[in-house]
């Protein structure tokens, strides 16, 4: 069955390239509604965004979203992530700033926040994309893909220069709480010698060693460290659960991603959808429902 929140949630914070504060308000929404992300601080003209695919506007370092309106919302992809990973297909998501908070740089407050908010049934089926055949897409040195697969796959592969990221693979099943034990904790990094560019381009002026991990070479600024080992390729397909999942359904499919980001993921989704006979749009068996990202989980697969 489809699922929403049973209680509203909110939380405020800074957003990681803006640096503009903002609260953010996530409720509860009928079945068949979907994800929608409303802008509160505008009344002048449309402020509703479709968290889709087909309203990305922007891909530099964070996925946005925006309407005919010109009415736009960044730094969508770690909220989509937790929506996705704790099975939310409905729900409407107020802020009253261009950016959704950073938080921790990770999804693991939005996460929180749902779990404890609850997570409540509706009595309406859940439909998901059923990758038919295989998608590919190259751009520049990066490779994403799509092919057939019973459930969620996730293969991601980073290659940096910086020792103290290297080279990171890992392989997921993101069935039954997956996502919420082991990717989504994993912060978002950043590159030391990116940081002053990136400030000089009026981005990251949020950023900071709360909401991201900063290295140089082959040393971890933060003094906490990682938190996971892999943790950078981990974010990577934090990152890419929650663009994938402006496809506006779960995919069954198995994606790999080959140092990508969110312009290939999106550019993955643009080539799928104009090939009709890759996938299709199916009611999720009852077998194959404990199988999705967010199916049966609890509090204790939450990993803080």
């Amino acid at each position: 069955m489809q699922t929403t929140i049973k209680k509203t949630i909110k939380l405020s914070g800074t957003g990681l390239h803006s640096g503009v504060s903002s609260n953010l308000v996530i409720s509860p929404a009928s079945a068949e509604y979907g994800i929608w992300f409303r802008r509160t601080d505008i009344s002048d003209r449309d402020n509703l965004i479709p968290a889709r695919y087909d309203a990305v506007s922007n891909t530099q370092l964070c996925t946005r979203i925006s309407n005919s309106d010109d009415v736009e919302v960044s730094t969508i992809e770690h909220l989509m992530a937790a929506l996705a990973g704790t099975g939310i297909h409905n729900a409407i998501i107020d802020v009253d700033g261009p950016e959704i908070p950073i938080m921790d740089g990770s999804s693991a407050p939005f996460v929180s926040a749902i779990l404890k908010a609850g997570i409540q049934k509706l009595n309406s089926p859940i439909r998901v994309i059923r990758i038919l055949q295989p998608v590919k897409v190259v751009v520049d040195d990066c490779e994403v893909s799509l092919s057939p697969s019973e459930t969620l796959k996730m293969d991601f592969e980073i290659d940096f220069e910086d020792e103290a990221i290297g080279h990171q693979e890992k392989k997921l099943n993101m069935a039954n709480g997956s996502f919420v034990r082991e990717l989504s904790n994993c912060r978002t990094f950043v590159r030391r010698s990116d940081v002053d560019h990136l400030q000089s381009m009026g981005l990251a002026l949020g950023g900071s060693l709360d909401n991201a991990i900063v290295v140089d070479k082959d040393v971890v600024l933060n003094p906490e460290g990682y938190r996971r080992s892999d943790e950078c390729v981990g974010h990577k397909m934090l990152d890419a659960l929650g663009d994938l999942y402006l496809a506006g359904a779960p995919i069954l499919g198995e994606y790999k991603g080959k140092r990508a980001g969110h312009r290939a993921t999106n550019l993955l989704l643009h080539t799928l959808f104009t090939q009709t006979n890759a996938w299709e749009m199916v009611q999720c068996p009852n077998h194959v429902s404990h199988d999705l990202p967010g199916a049966d989980i609890s509090w204790d697969d939450f990993v803080q």
